[in-house]
Parts: C-alpha cells; sequence; structure tokens
C-alpha cells in the first residue's frame, strides 16, 4: 500500500528560506574544531532573521578562520584576500555597494599580526560590518605556532614557550573607538546568537573576538584559548536577550543597577542582565579597565564590552548618496570634462 501520510514541510522563515540554504561545503577543517562551531551560529542567525544571502558578502583573509566562510551561506558571495588584508577589501566592497550586508571572518594571525594596520584603521573609518575574530592563539595552519594573542609563558609541544605578552583584541578595538566590542566562546551557542543578531543590527563596525579553541594545537586545560579553561573558567558580564524591532518591546522590573536596554540603530533592542560584574557597556574607560583587569588575572570575560551608537558610519562620514555606486549608471559615475575642469579649477 502507499504511504498516505503527510509529508513534513522543513520550517521556512520570513524569506521563504529553510535553514539548508543557509549552510555552506562540509567542513575539512578538524573534528571539534570551534571555528565549525562559529559557522553553524552564522547558519542559525541567518535563518533566524530571514536575511537574503544574495545580499551577503562574505569576506576574509588567510588561515584556518578564513576557510569558514566556505562552510556558511553557500548562495553568498565571497571573496578571500590575501593574509591581513582583508580590511581594505571589505571597505572598498561596501563603498561600492552600501546594500550588502558584509559578514567578515578572520583570525588571530590574520588580524592580530600581519593584519593589525588595516584592522585599526578598518575601525578607525567605521565600515559597516561584522568583523568575527576566530581566536585560538596559534598558526594552526600552518602547524601550531604562537600567535599574537598567545598567553605569555604558554608552552606547546613543537613552540616551546612563548615570551610574549599577548594582544588583547578586544582592547585593541576599543583603543580604536570601535562602536561595538564583544567577546565570546565558542562553546556558548546561546551568547553568540545574541551577539551576533546585534551586532548585524550595529551600523557601523562591530567586533565579535570569539575564543574559538584549536583542538590540534592548542587545547590543553592550561590554555585561555582551550575548550577546558573555557568550559571552567568563562566569566559572562550579564544575560543577553536580543528583542527585533517588529517585537513589542517588554522590559522586567528589576531593581537598581541590575539590567540595561540598548537601543541599536535599527531600533532592535539588547537587554542586559547583570550578572558577574557590574559593568556599564556604554563607558569606554570602564570597559579599558575591565579588560586590563581580566587579562591580569587570565579571566574569560564575554559578552557585550563597550557600544557607542552615537558614532557616524563610514557611508555618512564620506557623504555617500543611498543609491549604491555599483547601482549607478556610467554618466552619474563620470564627470563630463566640463565639471572636471571646474573641479580641477577650484584646486587652484
Amino acid at each position: 500500500m502507499a504511504d498516505t501520510r503527510p509529508t513534513r514541510k522543513a520550517k521556512t522563515n520570513e524569506a521563504g528560506l529553510e535553514k539548508s540554504d543557509y549552510k555552506g561545503r562540509n567542513s575539512t577543517l578538524c573534528k571539534g574544531c570551534g571555528h565549525d562551531s562559529i559557522s553553524s551560529r552564522i547558519i542559525n542567525v541567518n535563518f533566524d532573521l530571514g536575511l537574503q544571502p544574495h545580499q551577503t558578502i562574505k569576506l576574509s583573509g588567510i588561515g584556518c578562520s578564513s576557510k569558514s566562510p566556505a562552510y556558511f551561506l553557500g548562495r553568498s558571495h565571497g571573496f578571500n584576500a590575501v593574509h591581513g588584508r582583508m580590511p581594505s577589501v571589505a571597505t572598498g566592497a561596501m563603498a561600492a555597494n552600501r546594500s550588502l550586508v558584509a559578514i567578515a571572518v578572520s583570525g588571530d594571525g590574520d588580524t592580530a599580526s600581519i593584519g593589525m594596520g588595516q584592522f585599526k584603521h578598518l575601525l578607525r573609518r567605521n565600515v559597516p560590518m561584522v568583523y568575527i575574530v576566530e581566536n585560538n592563539g596559534v598558526y594552526g595552519l600552518t602547524k601550531g605556532q604562537f600567535s599574537a594573542t598567545a598567553d605569555e609563558g604558554q608552552t606547546l609541544k613543537y613552540a616551546g614557550e612563548n615570551p610574549f605578552m599577548p594582544i588583547d583584541i578586544c582592547l585593541e578595538a576599543v583603543i580604536g573607538n570601535c562602536g561595538f566590542v564583544a567577546r565570546s566562546f565558542a562553546g556558548d551557542p546561546k551568547q553568540i546568537d545574541q551577539l551576533l543578531k546585534a551586532a548585524l543590527s550595529h551600523n557601523g563596525t562591530a567586533v565579535l573576538d570569539i575564543i574559538s579553541p584549536c583542538v590540534t594545537f592548542n587545547n590543553h586545560p592550561t590554555s585561555t584559548k582551550s575548550y577546558p579553561y573555557g568550559k571552567e573558567n568563562e566569566i559572562q558580564l550579564h544575560e543577553i536577550n536580543y528583542i527585533p524591532h517588529y517585537e513589542e518591546i517588554t522590559v522586567e522590573e528589576y531593581g537598581p543597577g541590575e539590567s540595561r536596554t540598548v537601543q541599536l540603530h535599527d531600533g532592535s533592542h539588547l537587554q542586559l542582565k547583570k550578572l558577574a560584574e557590574d559593568h556599564d557597556p556604554t563607558d569606554r574607560m570602564q570597559a579599558v579597565q575591565l579588560l586590563e583587569k581580566a587579562q591580569d588575572e587570565r579571566q574569560l570575560l564575554t559578552g557585550l564590552i563597550y557600544i557607542n551608537e552615537e558614532l557616524e558610519d563610514f557611508h555618512t562620514l564620506h557623504n555617500l548618496m543611498d543609491t549604491p555606486l555599483a547601482n549607478l549608471p556610467e554618466e552619474k559615475l563620470r564627470p563630463s570634462r566640463e565639471a572636471l575642469a571646474k573641479l580641477n579649477e577650484s584646486f587652484r
């Protein structure tokens, strides 16, 4: 007899797409790599928000982390830049087409070593994009040498002992005047989801430093970039609830200093409930002090560290028109001889 049971339909989102429409190729990273956990969160968040894959651009540099865009949003355009040069490519892409949603995936080597200069200038320009750093403290693709975020005194089987102080990516971002700075742990999917949704609602550069353990070269309990250390030592600054702008905003009554609601550029909100620390994420100096203290005490503080919704973004600073430059006809992009002569004359 024929099976007459109704076929179960896959769940679709507001864009009419299934979650499988946001997946990419099968990962070739090591089994258990934290980077794959982050890719899963990106898939989940894009599905939940109903984003159109063709309106998203994926950007990366070189390294294990920069392979990740192949494993999510298979329908989106992607661009692998050379090592450390992804920020300049992202700046060009967002200058040409402001309608894109930019998701950039970098690593601690790609960002904090060869790419540090470009990273800092991207922050200064406040280019609208989500900048995810998959931070594991090693160069996993080239067999596990120390990266610039490795702990001082850390030992690795094939690399010896690291004598240098680590670079704190969140601290560099706050000092660089980034308007959205957060840290999370690859083993905390709920927190990553909330922070990623908020980052996608932020109009400017949003930096997410995600501790992403390298299971092959840097997963021993003494490393602050390992799963055991993260599970045992993660201290959340607050519980985070992301409230989209199309939902009614309801906030429970809490005592003084116990909760704070932060409005994002698109009208969405982050509701922060204090847990371990009495931290105000809008206080820049407090954010710097918090990160310095956490580094001294080898704490893994996660959550929203700093946010500034008052900064003007790259498009506003450069007075770019609402129509993406990529959509303008040639006659609009190329000035006439007369207009060019008039412009040149004005500089004399």
